[in-house]
């Protein structure tokens, strides 16, 4: 960008709602442009448990549209957990606080409900599926969560695009989900599926876990290529490596240590 292009913060309370980040850039002719991005997912004072063990303790955070925010800590910090717990998972339970996601109550709504809403989370260690084709299973994910009304000859259009941007092999995705698959293959068929899915937020669980230097690399080049493609996805980074949100470069970096965020 030219030199004489400024992004400034306005930070005057008077003016702007606590909800939104307002931005006002000054073009070379002098005019300007203002871009507002809204808080996509809100946590207030969330305390959670499991079997009567505290595992996330007032946490509060918030993550707006379009933004890419780092959470960082060590094993057994919560990262896992607040994860688990926006996407609903049983084991879960929500002593205190609220969460809200696009507008509305994410807490009150089904895991299913969740999804569709464009909530998405890639996990540590993805399971195996044996028997089932890892096309045909984000062809199934695709109709539920995106439109019910494609059809297979246009998913699979997609699909080769998706896998084409991604460099995937297309006899990737004619395997069983996961079975076989390197630490490396798990985790690029992870990214495989938010880059079909296109969430409104993503939370990416150590992404960069149990992955070598050239894996880790390639991992994180597809983040950033689907963060572009999609400027106004969210991702929620969680990781205990500093070392893999400097590739990705992300808004904010947030702390989480024994369930509290800092």
């Amino acid at each position: 960008m030219p030199k004489n292009d400024e992004l400034r913060v306005i930070a005057s309370k008077a003016k702007q709602s606590p909800k939104v980040l307002e931005a006002e850039i000054t073009l070379p002719d002098g005019s300007q442009r203002r871009n507002k991005k809204h808080e996509l997912l809100e946590i207030k004072n969330l305390s959670v448990s499991v079997a009567c063990k505290i595992v996330l303790d007032n946490v509060s955070m918030s993550v707006k549209e379009g933004e890419v925010v780092g959470l960082l800590g060590p094993n057994g910090s919560g990262k896992t957990s607040l994860g688990l717990t926006l996407m609903g998972h049983p084991r879960y339970q929500v002593t205190a606080g609220k969460v809200m996601f696009a507008g509305k109550n994410l807490l009150a709504m089904k895991p299913e409900e969740r999804a569709k809403a464009g909530l998405f989370m890639s996990f540590q260690n993805p399971l195996e599926i044996q028997g089932v084709p890892f096309g045909k299973f984000l062809f199934t994910a695709y109709k539920e969560v995106k439109n019910p009304n494609i059809s297979a000859k246009e998913f699979i259009a997609l699909l080769r695009e998706k896998c084409q941007f991604l460099g995937v092999e297309q006899s990737f995705v004619e395997r069983s989900v996961n079975e076989g698959f390197s630490g490396g293959e798990k985790k690029r068929a992870e990214i495989l599926q938010l880059a079909i899915l296109e969430p409104k937020l993503a939370i990416l669980d150590e992404t960069d876990s149990g992955l070598d230097i050239k894996a880790t690399k390639i991992v994180a080049q597809a983040i950033k290529k689907i963060s572009q493609i999609n400027p106004k996805m969210s991702i929620l980074l969680i990781t205990h490596y500093e070392k893999f949100l400097n590739q990705l470069k992300p808004d904010r970096i947030l702390n989480i240590e024994k369930g509290m965020v800092k």
